[in-house]
């Protein structure tokens, strides 16, 4: 490396483990192909795909940085010679492939957004690895309709907040599930309609009993386990259920035949194995439809802890410890 190219600090793991195998390190200073940008990370946000790539259970995607993290914020200093939206100076968020646990990071032109009015820069690293797979699941994958009711489990998380305030903003009526009375309180404060302490009740019967007995239309699950049954009994005939993690595990013993009666669709994705078509179009759609939401104060971001790069170890034990509600962001 030459003592004239300017380098950028970087969390490096080293092997998979935990969190304390991740380290600050130095290096050289990436340059965008014809197609990206080069941006100056003012904050990246901390996600749970993150943690399982920091373990070795969620490798990256061939040719993506090795380096964590999906989601920043900050201000473009390069471009691709085929980039004509973007020029240096502007401010953006944006979804990347990898990367952006660091002070520069590479960003694929189509997948930057403009930094919504009224938020700060560091908030908008929040949204985007939030809202892409929010605005994905329920809208494009599950097709959430006017007038349906939404279940969201895990309401309190980042996608959890995300959902809840999205769905409100577009007149749906929202029950979510938390494992604390703190947590559903958060969730109400939000707009959810109905919140659930999964230790003190059972959401498959309080959902029938908050819709008449109908249940919910669309089904959003990132606890897996023997929630995948227990989703089929809270769900509406004709309804949909899309999984996205499986914090209880993705093997669990089922009967389907609840599908069949009601007529169900079981569906799921992740956001990192799609195509750069795919993302393209998502942000697309967001800046369309959900960005303008923002801007009117219908969305915000709720970022509740800030974490300097040097203590991503501290930012990962927090989101592990299942005391977080809202977002985690890393600051340099």
């Amino acid at each position: 490396m030459s003592d004239s190219e300017p380098l950028s600090r970087y969390i490096d793991l080293p092997e998979p483990g935990e969190a304390d195998r991740m380290r600050l390190a130095h290096g050289k200073r990436p340059r965008p192909s014809a197609d990206e940008v080069l941006v100056e990370v003012a904050a990246a946000g901390v996600n749970r795909p993150d943690v399982l790539q920091r373990k070795g259970l969620y490798p990256p995607p061939e040719n993506a940085s090795p380096v964590l993290g999906l989601e920043v914020s900050g201000r473009v200093v390069a471009c691709g010679e085929s980039v004509t939206r973007w020029r240096p100076g502007d401010e953006v968020c944006a979804l990347v492939n990898g990367g952006g646990y660091a002070d520069h990071v590479l960003a694929p032109a189509a997948q930057c957004l403009p930094v919504p009015e009224g938020i700060s820069l560091e908030e908008a690293a929040s949204l985007p690895e939030t809202l892409f797979t929010v605005w994905h699941n329920l809208w494009q994958r599950a097709q959430l309709q006017p007038g349906e009711t939404l279940l969201v489990h895990g309401g309190a998380s980042g996608i959890g907040t995300a959902a809840i305030q999205l769905a409100k903003a577009l007149d749906h009526t929202v029950i979510v599930t938390a494992g604390s009375r703190e947590k559903c309180d958060a969730c109400r404060a939000l707009g959810a309609d109905r919140a659930i302490c999964y230790r003190d009740e059972d959401f498959e019967t309080e959902v029938k009993a908050f819709t008449d007995g109908l249940g919910a239309d669309v089904i959003l699950d990132m606890v897996g386990g023997d929630y995948i049954q227990r989703n089929f009994k809270a769900a509406a005939p004709e309804g949909r259920i899309v999984n996205i993690a499986y914090l209880k595990g993705s093997k669990a013993e089922v009967d389907f035949l609840p599908l069949m009666l009601k007529r169900l669709t079981l569906t799921g994705s992740t956001l990192r194995a799609q195509s750069a078509e795919v993302k393209a179009g998502i942000a697309r759609e967001l800046e369309q439809r959900v960005w303008p939401l923002i801007a009117l104060g219908r969305i915000k971001p709720q970022v509740n802890h800030r974490f300097a790069l040097a203590e991503v170890a501290r930012a990962h034990e927090l989101m592990e410890s299942n005391r977080l509600i809202g977002k985690i962001i890393l600051v340099p």
